[in-house]
């Protein structure tokens, strides 16, 4: 038992606490060769991926590369996350180039503003910008609709201010920008050329660096040269602790951890001291939860979910019939398809997901009850229980004591009414004192001559 827990203590610490599992570092730079440090971003920007990026930045600037390198392929992401990225991007010394690459990529939403914050965008033929309207994510129903309407006014003059900013600090359209959030307008690569959003197109690294070799790019108001011929690019990759809480933020992801860990909380709840399905179930519940802080989560979901498996629980103590069981499945699927509050696609659980988990899940309760209710309309074999309903003799007459025979051992015993000697007898239960309650019962059997001793089995 302590083993086990010190085992899941050192996972839990490994993967939740900073430090273990870091990025693999690129190989140290030389000064005979100039190199540029590249990090591929083709996923939903998300805390994870915020702090991956910002640390790689941090390090090529101690290291003193050329420029750092976004290789960019997004859906959108969380407005926290999209701000510190851009927040280290604005705050580099080196400078920063946003590749939206490979061809049919795009940065949509948090990826537009993020490639409006480089000191180079650069698009690869075939992919698009833009799409930065903000969602309202949240539980809803919270105020009216007045409230609502005034603080989606209040996000949305934010948002448009932000870019505004973003784009004339960087010297681009700033009515694009503006346009982006306010009309959510996506723009191809060439038109976003025209409109001077992007600096260059590039079909592959090599256009690009020699597209940007020799630009200039500003620091602290001073006129810089951007020197690329003959640059090394060298990726940074993530270590395999971001990589697994990346894999966690995914939605699917999280949804499957958290009815992993009500599973095993249930398991370890319904037979106590077992131990290892309460820790895997408490490990994916503190997973799940890390998940959940980068989804729009609706807690209205969360208790379905939860009422789900009170009912499922509830089935063993009260006879429905199987109405609670239905009640429970139902719970389970109406929580499960309300649980993310975002119409982003990208954020939310996969229908397929869903109706694979609630079913095995609900199988898995359906199965559980069905064992736990056969075990407790099982007969009692052993103990005092197990006494009830046993036969024997009567070795001397019975009423307010007696002594009898039975289950091949003698016992003291009383009756509410008078038992002759000899007669087969019935226990009723076992008294605290350790005495039968007993009473009269029908001989089954008639010992003959030469029968056995009182030490026969009469049942």
């Amino acid at each position: 038992m302590e083993k086990l827990w010190k085992i899941w203590l050192v996972l839990l610490g490994v993967i939740l606490l900073p430090g273990g599992g870091g990025p693999v570092d690129a190989q140290p730079l030389q000064a005979t060769s100039p190199v540029i440090r590249v990090v591929e971003v083709a996923d939903v920007i998300n805390p994870v991926i915020a702090g991956f990026l910002v640390d790689q930045l941090q390090q090529a600037n101690s290291q003193q590369a050329k420029a750092f390198l976004i290789r960019l392929d997004t859906p959108g992401g969380l407005d926290t996350a999209m701000r510190t990225i851009i927040q280290g991007i604005l705050g580099s010394r080196i400078p920063v180039i946003v590749y939206v690459a490979p061809s049919g990529a795009r940065a949509a939403s948090a990826g537009a503003l993020i490639t409006l914050a480089a000191d180079f965008a650069v698009m690869a033929p075939g992919t698009n910008l833009g799409a930065a309207h903000p969602v309202a994510i949240g539980s809803g129903g919270a105020g009216g609709q007045n409230e609502q309407s005034t603080m989606m006014d209040k996000v949305l003059n934010d948002a448009v201010a932000y870019a505004r900013s973003i784009a004339e600090q960087r010297g681009r359209n700033v009515d694009w920008a503006e346009r982006i959030v306010r009309e959510s307008i996506s723009t191809p690569a060439s038109e976003a050329l025209e409109l001077k959003v992007i600096d260059l197109i590039a079909e592959n690294d090599k256009q690009l660096l020699e597209g940007l070799d020799g630009r200039r790019y500003l620091r602290e108001g001073q006129g810089l040269t951007l020197h690329t011929a003959g640059a090394e690019l060298v990726v940074a990759e993530m270590g395999w602790r971001q990589k697994i809480l990346n894999t966690v933020s995914n939605p699917n992801v999280a949804y499957m951890l958290l009815m992993l860990g009500i599973l095993g909380i249930f398991f370890e709840i319904s037979q106590p001291g077992v131990i290892l399905p309460g820790a895997i179930g408490a490990l994916a519940l503190l997973l799940a939860f890390f998940g959940f802080q980068t989804i729009p989560v609706n807690y209205v979901g969360v208790l379905l979910i939860l009422l789900a498996v009170v009912l499922f629980v509830l089935e063993i103590k009260v006879i429905s019939y199987g109405m609670l069981t239905v009640g429970g499945i139902v719970s389970l699927a109406f929580g499960s398809l309300i649980l993310v509050d975002t119409p982003e696609p990208y954020m939310q659980i996969s229908w397929e997901v869903i109706l694979v988990t609630v079913a095995v899940t609900s199988g898995f309760f359906i199965i559980a009850l069905y064992f736990v209710v056969k075990t407790q309309k099982t007969r009692f074999v052993s103990g005092a229980e197990g006494m009830a309903g046993e036969r024997g003799e009567a070795l001397t007459d019975i009423h307010e004591t007696g002594r009898v025979f039975v289950h091949g051992e003698y016992w003291d015993a009383f009756s509410s009414e008078a038992i002759p000697r000899g007669a087969v007898i019935e226990v009723v239960q076992m008294a605290r004192n350790m005495r039968l309650e007993v009473r009269a019962a029908e001989r089954r059997t008639s010992p003959g001559p030469g029968s056995e001793s009182p030490g026969e089995n009469l049942n």
